[in-house]
């Protein structure tokens, strides 16, 4: 299993139902939606500024990450970023890798 950064703000009558149902109903959502795909919700934290919540989840591939954020995001209540996590050891893996490129204007 790989794990993601999940970002969303609220929109339009997301922000509603927030307000009415409180953080811990929307965590469960949260839960249920990532565990449709086969993942686990390890933590779900709200926040000021530009992003109203965080999140990081397992999800056993990128295809079940992309499909809950689009499911998600199809919505309208949510919109849901998700950015892959990488280990050490996947770091540690891409730093021996070797490639060839050519910059713009070589």
């Amino acid at each position: 299993m790989g794990k993601y950064l999940l970002k969303g703000n609220y929109v339009g009558d997301g922000i509603a139902g927030l307000m009415r149902d409180g953080g811990t109903k929307r965590r469960a959502a949260a839960e249920g939606v990532v565990a449709s795909f086969g993942g686990t919700l390890d933590s779900m934290y709200y926040a000021f500024g530009d992003t109203d919540l965080y999140a990081i989840v397992d999800m056993p591939s990128d295809a079940s990450a992309a499909a809950a954020s689009l499911l998600v995001n199809s919505s309208g209540a949510v919109s849901v970023t998700v950015t892959p996590l990488l280990t050490v050891d996947d770091v540690d893996e891409a730093s021996g890798l070797s490639g060839s490129y050519s910059p713009p204007g070589s």
